[in-house]
């Protein structure tokens, strides 16, 4: 999974709004990750196409994004890759300085 695609669906821990998603991952990442229209809007197609997530309009007819549970089961699998991935930098880092 790419990071962009992992701070999307990391960003809908409730339904967003595209600038919402925008605003959450830049407020997760300080500002380090930013994504662009033509990035997030590209990625969000391909995740609905997989079933990753749902697509619905609010009041304001605005389109809101959220996670499916095929979404969350995705989510669950990258965490504990990414959590090996961290407990091996932390062993391996000191082989490194």
């Amino acid at each position: 999974m790419t990071e962009t695609a992992f701070y999307i669906l990391l960003s809908l821990t409730e339904p967003r709004h595209g600038y919402g998603i925008i605003k959450r991952v830049e407020e997760m990442t300080n500002d380090r990750l930013t994504l662009g229209s033509g990035t997030i809007y590209g990625t969000l197609t391909k995740m609905q196409r997989d079933e990753i997530i749902t697509i619905y309009s609010d009041e304001k007819r605005k389109t809101i994004y959220e996670i499916t549970d095929l979404g969350k089961q995705l989510m669950r699998v990258e965490m504990k890759r990414l959590k090996e991935l961290h407990g091996n930098v932390l062993r391996f880092e000191g082989d490194f300085q």
